[in-house]
């Protein structure tokens, strides 16, 4: 089962601006106060196809995570380890292509996926998601595209959340445990028993409801955040926000 969540939103800033305060976003405490639990952001690879022009990029967050309480009280120790504050890592995929104006991201976590994995996809675009069904593919000039999608100072995103939860089912993996298997009381066999009795997908779907139920306070929070780097970038410029982050962390500004 997979349990899905989509909301959309829209930012008073044109799409160049937005895009670049999505890879901004966890830069620095002092620029979005509301990235303190993200400890480092690492980028695996950026390019930009030759073809397209478009701009394929992945990175890898490490943050701070809780386990919502509800869930720690629902699991055994033996799943959640005995909850309070972990750290956790979420893979970001994303491509920008700012011709066509339209930028696709996606963000999954690489921890605790057992127990439940969440994915967040976003789509950022320079017109209303109830506008005219947009297609990529179906232009071949970038005339053509700007008639069907002329230009605006805002940009509008659509988010999807999607939960779903394996907890107690059979999976070929084999670096999974086999939870029927048989060994000591404090093992799988224990943890296997107890799924047993409650039923697999009765905790798999309380599990991703508590997770879903959770989403608006982190929509809020993430929204307030991007907003306060879009302000940044509007009020003082791109180049001064930069330099002022170079200059707090002790490194050079940049070059022309």
């Amino acid at each position: 089962m997979v349990l899905t969540r989509t909301t959309n939103h829209t930012y008073s800033h044109p799409f160049p601006t937005v895009t670049l305060a999505f890879f901004l976003r966890y830069y620095s405490p002092q620029l979005n106060p509301f990235s303190s639990h993200v400890l480092s952001t690492d980028t695996i690879s950026s390019h930009v196809d030759p073809i397209t022009g478009r701009l394929h990029t992945t990175r890898i967050h490490l943050k701070k995570s809780r386990m919502p309480s509800a869930v720690v009280k629902l699991l055994p120790t033996s799943v959640t380890g005995g909850g309070g504050d972990k750290s956790s890592y979420v893979l970001e995929t994303s491509v920008v292509d700012m011709k066509e104006g339209w930028m696709k991201t996606e963000s999954r976590n690489l921890n605790y996926t057992g127990v439940l994995s969440v994915v967040e996809e976003q789509h950022y675009s320079r017109s209303p998601p109830d506008g005219p069904a947009f297609d990529p593919t179906a232009y071949s000039n970038a005339t053509a595209l700007a008639v069907a999608r002329p230009r605006s100072p805002n940009t509008f995103v659509t988010t999807t959340f999607s939960y779903r939860s394996s907890l107690g089912s059979k999976r070929h993996d084999r670096t999974h445990v086999d939870l029927t298997e048989t060994q000591d009381e404090t093992g799988p066999r224990r943890l296997g028993s107890w799924i047993s009795g409650w039923g697999a997908s009765r905790i798999q779907r309380s599990i991703e409801a508590i997770a879903s139920n959770k989403t608006d306070d982190q929509i809020m929070k993430s929204r307030d955040g991007m907003g306060m780097v879009l302000e940044r970038l509007r009020n003082n410029g791109v180049v001064s926000v930069l330099r002022e982050l170079r200059r707090r962390e002790g490194k050079a500004v940049f070059d022309q």
